[in-house]
C-alpha cells in the first residue's frame, strides 16, 4: 500500500526474520504524484513526480483532525504499518484514529475505520490541506489547477462533505468550499458530522432549529481520495476516480456525461398534455431539439399528481405522452421543486403527515376546545421566529393551525389562530399535547424532514421509472435545508432518488438543479442557471449567466446559459443573439414558451428553424475556437446560415440601436441624426423600426449622408414593426411579428458606404403622451464557411458502437 522506502523497509526486515515494522513517516504514490505524511501525521508534501515540484503550502495540514467539544484537535503523533497501509493517529486526550489508506494509478484513498473513545467525536475533518496552487479554484468539484498541475480532494460518500464545517447547519457559502481560494493559493477539505443525536442549530433565518438525530452509520466510514495530475487530464482523472471507487458515473449516448456532447443539449420549456403532445413533440422537431421539457405538470409536490386537465390518466396518461415522443426521437422532462409539500397535497391534506419538517416543539398548557382562538404553548421561542415563516402553521396531531402572532409575555399564547386550516378538523386538545411549528418557505409550501425527503425522493423516481421521463431539474434543493444537515440534506435527496431509478434510466436521465453540491458533482448532468422573468429577452440577469460560464468551466462542467423566455415578441434577431452566445460558449441553453406563444408569434416558424440550424452547428463542433471567442461577446451580432450538406456560412452583423422619443408639440414634425461606423462593405441598409406608446406615428423619412430622404409611405400603430432586409420594400409586422402588409419605398434601395455616416430619421408623433420609436440599423460582413468536422460525424457512429456494445454485456467506458 505505501510508497517505495516503506516497502524497501519491509521486505528487508522479513528477510532479516523479523517482525514486519511499524513506520513513523509515509509516502505514497499515483502515477502523477507524490504524497508525504510524516510522523506527526501531516502532510508534509503534494510533489508533481515528474519535476519534483512541491504544491504544499507552508501552513499546518493535519491528516485528520477531530472536532470535540467545540476543539478541533490535529493528530500528535502517527504510526503506519507496512503490511496493511493503516495508520494510526493519537490525540490530546487520549483519543485514538485508525485510519485505512489505499494506492491508486489515479489517486489515494483514507478511510476511517475507528476512533477511540468515539463518545464525544463531534466531526472529523480531513484538512485543510494547503496548495500553493491558485490560478483556478473549483470550489464545487474540489480542484485547484494551474498551467501545468491539478490537486483534488474528492468525497468517496454521501456522509462525507466537501468542504469546511464554518456553520452547524452544513449550509455552505456560495456554491461551496471542497477547494477555497487563500492568500498563500488554496486549500482541500472535507469532514465528516456524527448525526446520531439530536440538536438545536440556526438554520434558514431561524436562531433555533431542533435537528432530530439522524442514524447513517456516523464518523465512522468518512472516505476520501486525493489526486494529483496534469492540469489537463483533471476531468479525466475524475473520471477514473469514479469508476474505481464505485461513484455516480452517469452516461449520455454511451459517453461520461462530463464529456459527453448531448449534456449541453438545449431544450424546450413548453407545457402539454395528452391531447396536445403530438404538437408539442411537432414543434420540438421543428426546432432540431431533442428534449422537450414540461415547466409545471403537478398538481401537487409531494405525491406529484399531475393536473388532470392536461393528464386524466395521472402518471399513465405521462407515459402514454413520453412513449409517444420517443417513437418520435424526443424525450420527456419535467419540472419540480424537490421536496417542497403543497399545502393541497396528501402529506398535508385532510390528516398531515408527522414528517413535515419541524422547527421545534412544545406542548399545551391548558385543555382547549374545537374554537379556541389563542392558543396556551409552554415554550416560545420555536413560535416566535417570523423571519421565512410565511404560513404561519403549528400541527397539533392531526389539526394544522395558523396564527397571526405570539404574545409578548407569559403566560404565551398564539393569537388570532384559524383552526382547521389547509383542509385538516378543528378538534379539541387535552393539556400536554404537543404543538409543533411546521417549516415552510415562501411560495406557500411545506417542507420535509429527513425521513419525508427520502420517501418524496423515492416517489419522484418511482414516477420516472413508471412513465421513463429522461430529463428533469432539482430546482428549489435547498428545500433540503429543512432537515437541518444542510448540504448533506441536499445530497441524499437527489442520491436516493438516483439510486432507486429503474437500470436503464439511472444515469442517463438529465438531470440538473438550483445549486450544486460536491457529491452531487458526480450525479448531475450540469447547472443551468439564468430566470427570463426579471428583463428583456437579452438583458434578464445576463451578466450572472456570464458568470456562470467562468464557475462551470472552473468546476469542470458541461456549459449552460440557463432559460430565455420566447414570447409573441421574440424575433429572429433576439434568438440569433442567444444562439450565437449558446456557440461561442459551446453551452446549451432553456427555451421557455408555450403553444399559443408559437401559434401567436408570426416568425415562429424561421425562429424555430434558425435555433435548428445554429444548434445543428454547434452540436456538430462546426465552430472553430477563434469564432467561438469572438460569438462570446454579447454586444456582436451574427447570422447563420446553412449552405448544404455538413456546411454553413457565419455572418458578422453590425447593429447600432436608437431610440426617438417626443419632444415637441402633437403633430410637429421631430428628427434626430445619428452617426453609424459600418465595419463592413457598401451595402442596402437594413433596419428595425418600433413604435411604443398610445398613438401612431406617419411621415417617416430616412436620409444617409444628405444624399435625399426616402419616404415611408406608412402610418404606424403602437407596437406596430416595420422592417427592411435591404431594397426598396419594408414589411409591416404587428407586435408579434405577424405580417400585415408590404411597403414600397420610395428609393430603390437605401444605400450605406463602408465607414462612418450620418443616418438622420423623421417622423411626425400624434400625441403628446411621450411616445418613443426604437429603430436598429443592420450591415452584414463577409461569409466565413463553417463546416461538420471529422470527429463529430463520427459521433453518431461511436453512439450505435456503444449501445451495441452495452446490450452485449460490454462495459462502457
Amino acid at each position: 500500500m505505501c510508497l517505495q522506502g516503506m516497502k524497501i523497509l519491509a521486505v528487508a526486515t522479513c528477510l532479516l526474520g523479523l517482525a514486519i515494522p511499524i513506520c513513523s513517516g509515509i509516502d505514497f504514490e499515483t502515477k502523477h504524484l507524490a504524497i508525504r505524511v510524516d510522523d506527526t501525521g501531516a502532510l508534509r508534501g503534494l510533489l508533481d513526480r515528474q519535476d519534483g515540484a512541491d504544491y504544499q503550502g507552508d501552513q499546518p495540514a493535519p491528516l485528520l483532525s477531530l472536532r470535540i467539544a467545540g476543539e478541533i484537535r490535529a493528530p500528535q503523533s502517527m504510526l503506519g504499518d507496512a503490511s496493511t497501509g493503516i495508520l494510526t493517529l493519537r490525540y490530546a486526550g487520549g483519543f485514538k484514529a485508525v485510519v485505512k489508506t489505499s494506492e491508486h494509478a489515479t489517486h489515494v484513498t483514507f478511510e476511517l475505520v475507528s476512533v477511540e473513545p468515539l463518545d464525544g467525536v463531534e466531526l472529523v475533518l480531513w484538512g485543510r490541506y494547503p496548495t500553493r496552487i491558485g490560478e483556478t479554484i473549483g470550489e464545487t468539484v474540489g480542484v485547484v489547477r494551474n498551467d501545468r498541475f491539478a490537486l483534488g480532494i474528492q468525497a468517496l460518500n454521501i456522509r462525507t462533505l466537501g468542504g469546511y464545517p464554518t456553520a452547524e447547519n452544513d449550509v455552505m457559502a456560495g456554491r461551496g468550499d471542497a477547494a477555497r481560494a487563500t492568500e498563500y493559493g488554496s486549500s482541500l477539505q472535507a469532514f465528516t458530522r456524527d448525526r446520531s443525536r439530536d440538536r438545536v442549530v440556526s438554520n434558514w433565518a431561524h436562531e433555533h432549529y431542533h435537528v432530530p438525530a439522524f442514524e447513517d452509520g456516523g464518523v465512522i466510514g468518512s472516505k476520501i481520495a486525493l489526486f494529483g495530475c496534469p492540469a489537463e487530464k483533471a476531468l479525466e482523472t475524475i473520471g477514473k476516480i469514479e469508476i474505481a471507487e464505485g461513484l455516480p458515473h452517469p452516461m449520455i449516448d454511451g459517453q461520461w456525461g462530463k464529456v459527453a456532447p448531448g449534456a449541453t443539449a438545449a431544450y424546450l420549456i413548453m407545457g402539454f398534455g395528452e391531447d396536445t403532445i403530438d404538437e408539442a413533440i411537432e414543434v420540438t422537431k421543428r426546432a432540431g431539439l431533442k428534449y422537450l421539457y414540461h415547466g409545471g405538470p403537478f398538481a401537487t409536490w409531494g405525491h406529484f399528481q399531475l393536473h388532470p386537465n392536461q393528464f386524466p390518466r395521472g402518471w399513465a396518461g405521462m407515459k402514454h405522452c413520453v412513449d409517444k415522443a420517443k417513437a418520435q426521437g424526443v424525450d420527456l422532462g419535467v419540472h419540480t421543486l424537490s421536496n417542497f409539500i403543497t399545502t393541497n397535497d396528501p402529506y398535508v391534506t385532510p390528516v398531515p403527515d408527522e414528517r413535515l419538517a419541524k422547527v421545534g416543539a412544545s406542548v399545551l398548557t391548558e385543555d382547549i376546545d374545537a374554537s379556541q382562538r389563542e392558543i396556551p404553548i409552554a415554550q416560545v421561542k420555536w413560535f416566535n421566529q417570523m423571519k421565512n415563516n410565511t404560513l404561519k402553521t403549528v400541527q397539533i396531531g392531526s389539526e394544522l393551525v395558523r396564527y397571526a402572532s405570539v404574545s409578548e409575555d407569559e403566560p404565551w399564547r398564539l393569537l388570532r389562530c384559524r383552526r382547521g386550516v389547509f383542509g385538516t378538523q378543528a378538534q379539541s386538545h387535552a393539556k400536554g399535547a404537543a404543538i409543533s411549528k411546521l417549516m415552510d418557505h415562501g411560495y406557500k409550501v411545506f417542507l420535509t424532514d429527513a425521513e419525508l425527503s427520502l420517501e418524496v425522493a423515492r416517489r419522484l423516481a418511482e414516477l420516472f421509472n413508471q412513465t421513463g421521463l429522461k430529463q428533469i431539474s432539482f430546482d428549489g434543493l435547498e428545500g433540503n435545508w429543512s432537515t437541518g444537515m444542510g448540504q448533506y440534506g441536499r445530497t441524499l435527496f437527489v442520491n436516493t432518488w438516483y439510486e432507486h431509478l429503474r437500470d436503464d434510466l439511472r444515469g442517463r436521465v438529465i438531470n440538473d438543479a438550483s445549486n450544486p453540491g460536491h457529491y452531487f458533482w458526480h450525479i448531475y448532468t450540469r447547472m443551468n442557471w439564468g430566470e427570463p422573468w426579471y428583463a428583456g429577452f437579452r438583458e434578464s440577469q445576463t451578466e450572472y449567466r456570464l458568470k456562470n460560464q467562468d464557475y462551470f468551466r472552473r468546476n469542470l462542467m458541461p456549459c449552460m446559459l440557463g432559460w430565455f423566455n420566447m414570447t409573441g415578441q421574440t424575433s429572429v434577431e433576439d434568438a440569433e443573439w442567444l444562439l450565437a452566445r449558446a456557440a461561442g460558449f459551446d453551452a446549451g441553453f432553456a427555451l421557455n414558451t408555450s403553444l399559443r406563444v408559437v401559434r401567436d408569434n408570426g416568425l415562429s416558424d424561421t425562429i424555430l428553424q434558425t435555433i435548428k440550424t445554429w444548434e445543428t452547428a454547434r452540436m456538430g463542433g462546426a465552430f472553430s475556437e477563434s469564432q467561438k471567442r469572438r460569438l462570446q461577446d454579447i454586444s456582436q451580432e451574427f447570422h447563420l446560415e446553412a449552405s448544404g450538406g455538413d456546411s454553413w456560412k457565419l455572418y458578422p452583423v453590425y447593429s447600432a440601436k436608437h431610440t426617438l422619443a417626443q419632444a415637441m408639440q402633437p403633430g410637429q414634425p421631430v428628427e434626430a441624426t445619428w452617426e453609424l461606423d459600418n465595419p463592413h462593405g457598401a451595402q442596402p441598409l437594413q433596419f428595425i423600426l418600433r413604435v411604443s406608446g398610445d398613438a401612431p406615428i406617419s411621415d417617416l423619412t430616412l436620409d444617409i449622408d444628405g444624399t435625399g430622404e426616402t419616404l415611408m409611405p406608412v402610418t404606424l400603430e403602437p407596437g406596430q414593426i416595420l422592417k427592411c432586409s435591404g431594397g426598396a420594400e419594408g414589411i409591416l409586422y404587428d407586435e408579434n411579428w405577424n405580417e400585415l402588409k408590404r411597403v414600397e419605398l420610395d428609393a430603390p434601395e437605401l444605400q450605406i458606404d463602408s465607414g462612418a455616416c450620418e443616418i438622420r430619421f423623421g417622423c411626425r408623433f400624434h400625441t403628446a403622451d411621450e411616445p418613443e420609436v426604437k429603430l436598429e440599423f443592420r450591415t452584414v460582413g463577409e461569409a466565413e464557411t463553417l463546416a461538420l468536422r471529422v470527429d463529430a460525424r463520427r459521433i453518431d457512429l461511436v453512439r450505435r458502437r456503444a449501445r451495441a456494445e452495452n446490450q452485449r454485456g460490454i462495459p462502457l467506458p
